[in-house]
C-alpha cells in the first residue's frame, strides 16, 4: 500500500510538473489567463514568408488540452500531428491530432481530434483504398463542442454561429446537414462514401474518432486546393 502510494504522489508530481509552465491548472477555467490561454491569431502560425510553424501550432495544441484537462503524457508533444491543409489559414481551417492505434491487419483505428476554438476540420469523404474498404468512422465528443456535419435535410440556417470560412472552397459546403455534439455525443458519419466535416465551439474541441482503418491515400477533399 505505502508503495501504490508512493507511485500515486510521484505521478501527481509529474503531472504537475508537465503544467507548470502553462497559464491553466489542468480542467480549470475560472481566470482570465486561463480563458485567454486558448485564444490565438493566424499570425501566431506563421513566418513572415507564410511558412506553417507546426511547432507553434502544437504549442496552441497543448494550451487546448490543458484547458480543458486532457492527459498531457509525457512525449505526447512529438505524437501530436497538425496540418492546416496549405491553406495558409490554420486559425480558421485545420486538423490537429493524435493517432493511438490504426491498425490494417485487424482494421481498427482509434485518433484524438483536437480542434481550435472555432476552427473547421475541412470537408472530405473517404473511398476505397488499394486494400481496404472505405473508412467506416464515428465520433466521441470528450471535451467542448462539434458542430458535426453530414448527408441530410439542410439545416444552416439553424446554426448561424456555424459560418464557414473564406479559404475553405469560396466559403462553400455540399454536407448540410449539422448535428451539434457535446461532451458524451457519439455520431455516426451517416454513410459510406459521404463528404463530411466538422467545426469546434467556442472553446475548441476533443473528439475520439473510431474506424476500420485510415488509408491517407484514399481521402477526397471538397475544395480541390487542399487535395
Amino acid at each position: 500500500m505505502k508503495l501504490l502510494s508512493a507511485i500515486f504522489a510521484c505521478m501527481a508530481l509529474s503531472m504537475g510538473s508537465a503544467h507548470a509552465t502553462t497559464d491553466c491548472e489542468p480542467g480549470q477555467k475560472t481566470t482570465q489567463a486561463c480563458i485567454d490561454s486558448i485564444k490565438f491569431k493566424n499570425s501566431d502560425f506563421y513566418d513572415a514568408s507564410g511558412v506553417f510553424l507546426k511547432e507553434k501550432a502544437k504549442d496552441a495544441i497543448l494550451a487546448l488540452l490543458n484547458y480543458h484537462g486532457y492527459p498531457v503524457f509525457d512525449g505526447i508533444r512529438e505524437k501530436i500531428f497538425v496540418m492546416d491543409y496549405n491553406s495558409g489559414n490554420f486559425l480558421n481551417v485545420g486538423l490537429s491530432g493524435l493517432m493511438y492505434e490504426n491498425n490494417q491487419t485487424n482494421l481498427y483505428m482509434l485518433l484524438d481530434i483536437f480542434l481550435l476554438p472555432n476552427q473547421m476540420l475541412a470537408e472530405h469523404w473517404h473511398v476505397d483504398g488499394e486494400t481496404t474498404a472505405a473508412k467506416r468512422e464515428g465520433w466521441l465528443v470528450r471535451w467542448g463542442k462539434s458542430y458535426i456535419a453530414g448527408i441530410g435535410e439542410n439545416n444552416m440556417a439553424d446554426h448561424p454561429e456555424v459560418t464557414i470560412p473564406k479559404i475553405h472552397w469560396d466559403g462553400k459546403v455540399s454536407a448540410q446537414h449539422i448535428e451539434v455534439a457535446e461532451p458524451g455525443d457519439f455520431l455516426n458519419l451517416k454513410q459510406v462514401l459521404s463528404p463530411h466535416w466538422q467545426m469546434a465551439g467556442n472553446e475548441g474541441a476533443i473528439i475520439t474518432e473510431v474506424a476500420n482503418f485510415a488509408d491517407g491515400k484514399a481521402v477526397k477533399r471538397s475544395d480541390p486546393k487542399m487535395n
